[in-house]
C-alpha cells in the first residue's frame, strides 16, 4: 500500500508541475497593481476546467504526501 501512495505522489507531482506551466499568465507582476482593466476579465470555460483539474491534482498530492509523511501506511 505504501508503494501505491508513492506512485500517486510521483504522478501527481509531475502532473501538477505540467498543469501549472499550462496556465496562462494572470497579470504583469507588480506592474499590474494600478491596472484595473484585467480585474474585470472573465475566465474562459477551458481555464475554469483547468483550475478544477489543477485543484484536484494538488489535493491528491497533498493527501498522498500527508499519508506518507505521517506514516499512516506501513
Amino acid at each position: 500500500m505504501f508503494i501505491f501512495f508513492e506512485i500517486i505522489q510521483m504522478i501527481s507531482a509531475i502532473l501538477l508541475g505540467f498543469l501549472i506551466l499550462v496556465h496562462s499568465a494572470k497579470g504583469e507582476g507588480l506592474g499590474s497593481i494600478g491596472s484595473t482593466a484585467q480585474m474585470f476579465q472573465s475566465t474562459s470555460t477551458v481555464e475554469k476546467g483547468l483550475n478544477i483539474i489543477t485543484a484536484i491534482i494538488a489535493f491528491l498530492f497533498v493527501m498522498s504526501s500527508a499519508v506518507i509523511g505521517w506514516g499512516l501506511i506501513k
